[in-house]
């Protein structure tokens, strides 16, 4: 995938026209998830948030008293934005599986909700261990796949269709052993289920009336235990909402 440039200029480009939207987005700027998260890693010092989006994380790191926290994305105008919209966050653009720091420059690493969008996750898990100092913890959510072959392939079939620039929501048991062979140890790892509302999650991305239209098709289509899985709710044959399920990882170095 010559390292996925292309995957990656796709995301950047993406989420640059949609900076203002995640910024309000309710599932990214609030939750039990964030608040985890911060709590995980607000004892750091210096804290650099991969893939910061509109910049929740980042901010409500600095607001819980971490000295200096940068904020990282591949969008320029999610940098521009998380920046503005969080004054003592620094925002640095660049690649997630590239970071710009050198060995050890941090005690504190988060990434939420973005993983799914990088072509090698080994990489971005091995770029985390080394900017991280001996110590340093690690506290990462992200979308997970069912260990169910059929329930797999349907959720990110569903992502795939509404955002082009969805790589692979993987499994647990890929994120424990990528963190194992990047020579962390995994303190504490949970599923969890955010109820997403469907509209909202389809008006993030700006979906075309053919892509709205295949989305549908696809949930139509789906395997009969999806429906339990992802506490898919319906009405009138239309859905109104369904739960992802997301990895809450804390490792550390």
């Amino acid at each position: 995938m010559e390292d996925g440039v292309e995957q990656k200029r796709s995301v950047a480009a993406l989420f640059d026209e949609h900076a203002e939207a995640y910024l309000d987005s309710r599932v990214h700027r609030a939750g039990d998830d964030l608040e985890q998260l911060v709590e995980w890693a607000d004892t750091a010092d210096r804290a650099l948030d991969i893939a910061t989006g509109a910049g929740h994380t980042a901010g409500a790191l600095a607001e819980s008293g971490v000295g200096q926290v940068i904020g990282t994305d591949a969008a320029p105008e999610m940098v521009r934005t998380a920046t503005r919209a969080f004054p003592d966050v620094t925002g640095v653009v660049c690649d997630a599986e590239r970071l710009p720091f050198v060995a050890n420059s941090f005690d504190s690493v988060t990434c939420r909700i973005a993983a799914h969008h990088f072509p090698d996750p080994t990489k971005f898990v091995e770029e985390v261990a080394r900017v991280l100092e001996p110590g340093g913890t690690l506290a990462f959510e992200d979308n997970v796949a069912p260990d169910d072959d059929a329930l797999d392939d349907f959720l990110n079939r569903v992502e795939r269709i509404r955002d082009p620039t969805h790589v692979c929501s993987h499994r647990v048991s890929d994120w424990l052993q990528w963190a194992s062979e990047a020579g962390f140890t995994v303190e504490t790892s949970r599923v969890i289920t955010k109820t997403l509302d469907y509209d909202e999650w389809v008006a993030n991305v700006d979906l075309s009336a053919e892509r709205r239209k295949r989305l549908a098709a696809a949930f139509a289509d789906r395997p009969s235990s999806a429906t339990e899985t992802f506490e898919i709710a319906e009405s009138d044959g239309e859905i109104e909402s369904f739960a992802n399920l997301k990895l809450l990882l804390r490792a550390t170095r």
